[in-house]
């Protein structure tokens, strides 16, 4: 069982999955420390001084915190928003990268049709010179 969990934790696929979620979670850092630190003291100072982190309302003894919750939620769209980019920035090249392997294999398609063709005519010309002997 050991040698099982060994080559499935060593396929590819698992170590680029676990790569992407260590990176994926450094960059969630960057990103809420963005949000926290940068965007929302901006907001705040536009809708004038108002510090969502703090707002809360009391019911009975507990407390909501909504201010909380709109954090959350901001954090969450410039999260999205910031993977999107991302994606869309690397699907550019990825496309560029396909367009370059279909034109290769375009023109490798015409040589060996070229090729194909050339045998034919060549079969076709060996059989005629065969049929006049």
């Amino acid at each position: 069982m050991w040698s099982e969990f060994k080559k499935f934790a060593m396929k590819g696929n698992v170590m680029d999955l676990a790569v992407g979620v260590v990176i994926g979670a450094a960059f969630g850092k960057i990103v809420s420390s963005l949000v926290a630190d940068v965007i929302m003291p901006v907001i705040g100072l536009l809708l004038g001084g108002v510090d969502f982190s703090g707002m809360a309302v009391k019911i009975g003894e507990e407390e909501l915190k909504y201010g909380q919750f709109i954090q959350t939620i901001v954090d969450f769209f410039i999260i999205a928003f910031s993977i999107f980019l991302f994606i869309k920035f690397m699907n550019r090249f990825k496309k560029k990268e396909e367009a370059a392997k279909i034109e290769v294999k375009a023109d490798r398609t015409e040589e060996l049709l070229s090729e194909i063709r050339d045998l034919l005519k060549e079969e076709r010309n060996f059989s005629r010179k065969n049929e006049t002997s």
